[in-house]
This record gives C-alpha cells, sequence and structure tokens, in this order.
C-alpha cells in the first residue's frame, strides 16, 4: 500500500520454549492507511499482541519488517525505535501501565516532554486533554485512587499526547465494566472520526464492530480479513454485527 501509515511485511517471530521453538507470527503481512481503523481478532496464543508488539517497536521480528510513515524499523537501534514510538504511534494497554509515583497530570504530560515539547505546549495540551476527557478533576490524584475506566481514560490521554499518526490499542476495554468500556470505545470512536488510524487487537465483537476492517489471525497467521460493510453475510466469516454494537 504505497499510502500505508503503517505496514508490515513477511513478519516471523518465534521464541524459546524449552528445547523447541514456539513461532508467534508466520509471515504476516499488513498494511494500515491513514486514518483507517483496523480490529485484529483471533484466539488467544494465536500472536495478536506479538503483531501490535512488532508494529509498536517494541520488538524486533526475526524477519520482514515494520515500516512506519515510510519509516522502515529494522533500520534502527532501540533508540531509534523509540524515538518513532515517541512521535509516530501511540500505544493503549489493556494493564494501563501508568507510573504509579506520577499524578495523572503528570502521566500525561511525560510522554510529550520526552518528545522535546516544550514545557508550555505540553502543558496546554495536557490540560485540554483532561477536560476533554473529564479528568481534569482529577488531574493531582495518583493512578492508585483511581477505578479502572479512570485509569484506562488517563492510559488514553497519554496515548494520544503526542497526536500520534497511528494508535496501538492492546484489548483496551478487556478489563473494563460495560460502562467504562463504552467510554473507551466512544474515546476510539471520536479519534476515529477526526483520522486518526488505529489498530486495535480485541476479544469483543462489540468493539471490532466500529472497525473499517477486521483481520482474523490464527496460528501466528492472518486467515481471513474483511471490511466490516461486507462481513455480515460472508460465508465462512464471523458475523460481527450478530450483537448489538455499543
Amino acid at each position: 500500500m504505497a499510502d500505508a501509515v503503517l505496514e508490515a511485511a513477511g513478519l516471523v517471530k518465534s521464541y524459546a520454549q524449552g528445547s523447541r521453538r514456539a513461532t508467534a507470527l508466520a509471515g504476516v503481512d499488513l498494511s494500515v492507511a491513514p486514518g483507517e481503523w483496523v480490529a485484529v481478532m483471533g484466539p488467544s496464543g494465536c500472536g495478536k499482541s506479538t503483531l501490535l508488539n512488532m508494529l509498536g517497536g517494541l520488538d524486533v521480528p526475526d524477519e520482514g519488517d515494520v515500516h512506519v510513515c515510510g519509516q522502515p524499523l529494522s533500520a534502527l537501534n532501540e533508540t531509534g525505535r523509540a524515538m518513532v514510538r515517541r512521535r509516530q504511534l501511540g500505544y493503549v494497554f489493556q494493564a494501563y501501565n501508568l507510573l504509579p509515583q506520577l499524578d495523572v497530570a503528570a502521566n500525561v504530560e511525560l510522554p510529550m516532554r520526552l518528545a522535546g515539547v516544550a514545557r508550555r505546549a505540553a502543558r496546554t495540551q495536557r490540560d485540554e486533554l483532561l477536560s476533554a476527557l473529564d479528568l481534569h478533576e482529577l488531574a493531582h490524584e495518583l493512578p492508585g485512587n483511581l477505578s479502572g475506566g479512570e485509569q484506562q481514560r488517563v492510559a488514553f490521554a497519554r496515548a494520544v499526547a503526542n497526536r500520534p499518526s497511528v494508535l496501538l490499542a492492546d484489548e483496551p476495554t478487556g478489563a473494563l465494566d460495560s460502562a467504562a468500556a463504552r467510554t473507551v470505545l466512544d474515546l476510539l470512536r471520536a479519534q476515529h472520526a477526526a483520522g486518526q488510524a488505529i489498530v486495535l487487537v480485541t476479544h469483543d465483537h462489540r468493539v471490532a464492530s466500529a472497525a473499517d476492517r477486521v483481520v482474523i489471525m490464527q496460528d501466528g497467521a492472518i486467515v481471513d480479513e474483511r471490511r466490516l460493510s461486507d462481513s455480515a453475510t460472508a460465508p465462512g466469516f464471523t458475523n460481527l454485527l450478530a450483537m448489538e454494537p455499543w
């Protein structure tokens, strides 16, 4: 895809498992266009999270490469990949991964400061995000004092603070109750409507139903993918509209 904002080609990854090696990815190709929302689904252990780690430069493939905004990650060392993550990628983890010793405001401001954004500009952007996500009254609370839904909103604010080219999300609603999950899904929809490219790993058909395209993985490979508008009656494909969307 010539205009892809994120592109993976021939990704292969295996890990030592005792005296054997277990294959996590077996030649995965994936392209994401600017502003496209791709949901990745499949059974546990099929390679979804491994793929997301490769796309985000958190791990490196044994074979193949990932291009972020045209830049090959294989040409970069860890420092270089970290710079790409700071400037081009946002990451929302299921486990939130907030820094417990920093308050909400500092957690959201930190990635901007690491990316070289001036303090005043970073604080302005931070305050705008906290207000937009109804977190302004929690700005000076530590993460340990927040509910799961509140922590995930803070993690979301942190992930989009640098206005990334691609937002990566690993089961962002998996640990939340229904009300908090709906809130996070609404945030994702709003980002998508504003033109944000999103790659989201999920088990939840209701979350996947908001995407433009759904990719199905099994045994480390992509075995099917459809645009949602074409998938509702497609033979052999999971009907993602069978459940009421949030």
